[in-house]
């Protein structure tokens, strides 16, 4: 009965806080900070069975990929997997991650910056709100609903 209660208790909590409400860019898609000041991010969308990731400004205008570099890794965080980043006209490419596997990435503004270190969860399980994948869910967290 004990153990029953646990599992119960905690598919619970794992829904309730399952529920991502994260912000969403020009392109629709996942905004990621790239600056400590908000002045520079990463719009994540995938098309294609990759990742493509927009460096966008603090307006969430384009920016031109020039001097910037991206590493991107995946998996268990005892043994992660360094996944190939390549550059196109708009921004970096990425193999897409298996569902509910993180995405890490590590940006550089120069060869010479810190590295910003930005993360989510690949979840694609369905918003009932509103119908998104979680990870690109445009619902407000419940607390911020009340």
């Amino acid at each position: 009965m004990k153990t029953k209660l646990i599992l119960l208790v905690t598919l619970i909590t794992s829904l309730a806080f399952a529920h991502e409400g994260v912000e969403l860019g020009p392109n629709g898609g996942r905004i990621l900070e790239f600056s400590d000041n908000e002045t520079m991010h990463g719009e994540v969308t995938v098309n294609g069975g990759q990742f493509h990731i927009a460096v966008l400004d603090k307006d969430m205008k384009p920016v031109a990929v020039n001097q910037q570099s991206l590493t991107a890794m995946t998996g268990d965080r005892a043994k992660p997997a360094k996944l190939e980043v390549t550059k196109d006209a708009k921004g970096f490419v990425i193999p897409v991650v298996k569902p509910g596997e993180w995405l890490v990435l590590r940006y550089k503004e120069t060869a010479d910056a810190k590295a910003i270190t930005a993360r989510f969860e690949y979840n694609t399980a369905t918003c009932e709100e509103c119908k998104n994948a979680e990870w690109l869910c445009k619902c407000k967290p419940e607390a911020e609903k009340k």
